[in-house]
């Protein structure tokens, strides 16, 4: 056959069936960030991650201090505005139209928080693994929204002030363990799914511990199941 015609016949094939093209493997980075505190009074948090492996807990020097592995592709999104008296900052995964989840698609956070500033901190995950140790941080509330992935959140620890906090739960399975030493008052709503409460007493929908009648410090949980599974563990 000539090479001109063998050509158009290839170009022909490609019109018709769709051709491949060179598959281009994006790359993975690693980075280091940090952010001063600044002046600021109080800070509102907002940490978002639509798939990958998070991990938040205390011990920052500043506010933040941040390492992140990740596609570049999905390079994490982090502002902080600090020109009041209530800093706020904001991580945030960006929207992206590739499977950021897959393995040959790294996403990894580990994000470090300062101890000592009162904070709001709203967390809201998709698919893939979170682990929140949040029990030294100063928080004045907390909110958590579970996709398909699965988190551990761990409270214990020596809580300064009362505390609320919202838990909504997804498709996925959610850990929540409890400190001992202060109040503890858990009001659990079911989804689809079940809600598992081990380590307090129960009263209708209220689950509560033996501090919580004379501890100056409470854990107030607002919890409401999906289609997943939420357990509640109180230490003993």
């Amino acid at each position: 056959m000539p090479i001109a015609a063998a050509a158009a016949l290839t170009a022909t094939a490609c019109v018709l069936i769709g051709c491949m093209p060179h598959t281009h493997r994006h790359e993975t980075r690693e980075e280091n960030r940090s952010i001063e505190l600044g002046k600021v009074e109080m800070v509102r948090a907002l940490v978002e991650m639509k798939a990958g492996e998070l991990k938040i807990r205390g011990g920052a020097d500043g506010l933040l201090d941040a390492s992140l592995r990740y596609d570049e592709r999905a390079k994490p999104e982090i502002r902080y505005d600090a020109s009041g008296f209530r800093g706020d900052l904001t991580v945030r995964q960006p929207h992206v139209s590739f499977n950021i989840g897959s393995s040959d698609s790294p996403n990894n956070w580990d994000l470090r928080l300062n101890d000592d500033v009162p904070m709001d901190l709203e967390v809201r995950v998709g698919a893939g693994k979170s682990v929140l140790e949040l029990g030294s941080l100063y928080l004045r509330s907390l909110e958590v929204h579970l996709g398909a992935g699965e988190i551990n959140l761990d409270l214990t620890g020596k809580w300064r002030k009362s505390m609320e906090a919202h838990i909504r739960g997804g498709v996925g399975k959610a850990v929540v363990r409890l400190p001992k030493d202060v109040g503890i008052e858990a009001r659990a709503r079911g989804g689809i799914g079940s809600i598992h409460v081990s380590g307090l007493e129960r009263s209708g929908d209220l689950y509560t511990n033996e501090p919580a009648v004379k501890s100056p410090v409470t854990l107030r949980l607002d919890i409401e199941g999906g289609i997943g599974e939420i357990r509640l563990e109180a230490q003993e």
